[in-house]
């Protein structure tokens, strides 16, 4: 109570230094005397020929005026920028209306029975004094639009170069971006025109831009607006229908951009602002996300989150996607400084009101884990960090043990002594029949993880990490039949993201900077794609779904032949493959193979009732033990720079593993 009433003191206080409320107080006051003296003057046909009447009608200016102006300021009329003024500001006014016209009319009967009073004029005064206020707002508003900038006041600014700008659709995302243009002359883009695949919009006016045609005829229709530059500002998730669209915009041979997809979007803002180069992922077509908004909400609003390898791709668009369910605090977990500094400043400056701690560290640094956990007591916990590219991995195979297995274990197992609600781990289809360290390693941390979900854990820390360590582990407590522990854990598993570290489209593009070749490793390669903002939403839903040993699967739609995503990248800069920018084919590199899968035959995998996701419900009676006793192998193979040895071992813990030796 006390804090509310401090806040409006403070409003108050910078109003009051304002000239422009002044401004607009006063013209309201002269508003609401006017209609009060209309309502009198059509109910009596003139208030000057009466004196009893006059007298009545000024009699009630004060408490009109003392009634209404603070009925207003309590709206919420004058905190508003009037440039601004949209349908939510008439309903508002509608409202203040309505609330001080009824409290007039109370205080007048209370007053005087109503006695010489005709109910009428209080009625005719409340429609005038809704209809001169909303008037008076839209005028300022008009002002600002025509007289001025559209930004900064009622005078004009410096002219702006505009390119002339054609748009592809005539819907919703359409009316946005124009509606912005229309309201903001410094944008330097002049909208000329619109296509559209409907026949029917032909002729029609969307914001008094007309719709030219349909987009078969988008190169005629580009020389009659005489555009410069065309925005695709149509929602497609038909790949067929986006690539034909990006076609015949390359026909035109003029620069052409795209508007994000509402995935990219944190607060769902279409906007001329967020327009960008078109890329792969707008050729891939996928479908939005349906986030079941209230399942999601209910374990993340209000808690502790904690996100390893925070600063990469999935880990830092993690976190945006976090935002949107106001979660207490976001704990940014990385060992890569620039990463983790860039993430975190994205969040403090971009992000208003967003509690966030950055951990510089690694997560096989059992003590600062500890630390970390028992300081912030994280409710929550995504697993991201891990090493992925399968070539280094390959070759360094002791850094997949460190870190993507044992890391993986000591975090589970803080998890566990902490109390943590919920633990999503992040792992890959590379773990499907592995054929590399790298899908191996994420194989073993998804048989760890169903292997605490299954209440194995004895008590004792990660004995074979801490022997690796130089240090002795404290024997395990005796074994107790009821021993259990509160935290689920889950894991998601999918295949490549669209951008990430290791992916192969930076690399393209960086070749196709420089003139090719552009290298790919065999003709027949394929692999799925999804993009960041996907793949985190995906990761939020299969974490409100998960009861404890679950491995949630993402539908990833067709795999993609690598050589035509090579080709789709040289046509998007305006080149063509083969002929301008040389293909070359160089082999499968290390621990590759020629097709990724998602799931291996017989794995048990069922619907779930969320259409892009699928579960497998892994066996939860894995012995702890077996796993110990493998993992302490592992542990001084490692220490050994034993490349063979941990082949081998990996090969006993993953029996489908296939492992090249030759490396």
């Amino acid at each position: 109570m006390l804090s509310s009433i401090s806040s409006h003191w403070h409003l108050l206080r910078n109003l009051v230094k304002n000239p422009k409320f002044w401004l607009i107080l006063c013209g309201d006051a002269v508003l609401v005397v006017l209609a009060h003296y209309l309502a009198y003057a059509i109910r009596f046909d003139s208030v000057l020929h009466g004196e009893p009447v006059f007298r009545q009608c000024t009699g009630l200016l004060p408490v009109i005026l003392g009634v209404k102006i603070p009925t207003f300021y309590l709206f919420g009329l004058y905190r508003g920028m009037w440039r601004y003024t949209s349908l939510n500001d008439i309903v508002n006014i509608a409202l203040a209306t309505a609330f001080s016209s009824a409290l007039i009319v109370l205080l007048v009967l209370f007053g005087s029975h109503f006695i010489g009073f005709s109910r009428s004029v209080f009625i005719l005064d409340g429609v005038f004094t809704f209809g001169f206020i909303s008037c008076h707002r839209m005028f300022i508003r008009f002002g600002y639009l025509h007289l001025g900038n559209g930004s900064g006041g009622l005078y004009a600014a410096e002219p702006v170069e505009q390119k002339r700008l054609l748009l592809v659709g005539a819907g919703d995302a359409s009316a946005r971006v124009l509606r912005e243009l229309h309201e903001n002359s410094q944008l330097p883009y002049k909208a000329v025109g619109l296509v559209d695949d409907d026949p029917g919009k032909t002729g029609m006016k969307l914001f008094n831009v007309p719709v030219l045609g349909v987009i078969e005829d988008i190169g005629e229709h580009v020389r009659r607006a005489r555009a410069q530059e065309i925005l695709i500002a149509t929602v497609v998730i038909d790949k067929a229908k986006m690539r034909r669209i990006v076609g015949l915009c390359q026909r035109t041979q003029l620069p052409f951009k795209v508007l994000p997809t509402m995935g990219e979007l944190i607060n769902d803002r279409v906007s001329i602002r967020t327009i960008r180069d078109i890329s792969f992922k707008d050729l891939l077509g996928r479908e939005e996300v349906r986030l079941e908004q209230e399942k999601i909400g209910l374990y993340l609003t209000g808690k502790t989150v904690l996100i390893t390898g925070a600063g990469g791709s999935i880990g830092s668009e993690l976190c945006r996607q976090l935002l949107r369910f106001s979660p207490g605090l976001i704990i940014l977990f990385d060992a890569s400084e620039e990463n983790l500094y860039n993430v975190q400043m994205e969040l403090r400056h971009e992000h208003d009101g967003v509690g966030t701690i950055a951990i510089l560290g690694k997560v096989q640094d059992l003590r600062l884990l500890n630390d970390v956990f028992r300081r912030h007591r994280p409710a929550v916990v995504f697993h991201t960090a891990a090493y992925k590219h399968v070539p280094l991995v390959e070759r360094n195979p002791w850094q997949a043990v460190y870190n993507n297995i044992f890391g993986t274990q000591l975090l589970m197992e803080a998890a566990i002594v902490h109390g943590v609600e919920r633990f999503v781990l992040v792992s890959t289809d590379k773990a499907v029949r592995p054929t590399n360290v790298m899908g191996a390693s994420k194989r073993v941390t998804e048989l760890l993880m169903l292997a605490y979900s299954g209440s194995c854990w004895d008590g004792s820390l990660c004995p074979a990490w801490k022997r690796a360590q130089g240090e002795e582990p404290s024997p395990p407590p005796p074994p107790d039949p009821h021993r259990h522990h509160a935290t689920r854990f889950m894991g998601v598993r999918f295949g490549n993201v669209l951008g990430s570290s290791g992916s192969v489209i930076p690399l393209f593009k960086r070749q196709i900077e420089k003139g090719g070749p552009v290298t790919v490793t065999h003709p027949e390669v394929t692999r799925y794609f999804m993009s960041a903002e996907e793949a985190a939403q995906l990761i939020l839903q299969s974490g409100s779904m998960g009861e404890g040993g679950e491995i949630f699967i993402l539908r990833m739609g067709e795999p993609v032949k690598i050589v035509d995503m090579a080709r789709e990248l040289i046509r998007l800069t305006g080149r063509e493959p083969d002929s301008e920018i040389e293909i070359r084919f160089v082999g499968l590199r290390a621990g590759e193979k020629l097709y990724e899968e998602l799931i291996t035959e017989g794995e048990g995998i069922v619907d779930t009732h969320h259409e892009k996701i699928m579960v497998l419900r892994g066996e939860k009676n894995l012995s702890c033990a077996m796993l110990g006793n493998q993992l302490e192998q592992l542990a001084q193979q490692a220490q050994a720079l034993d490349s063979k040895g941990i082949k081998e071992t990996l090969q006993r813990i993953v029996p489908e593993y296939r492992p090249d030796f030759t490396v």
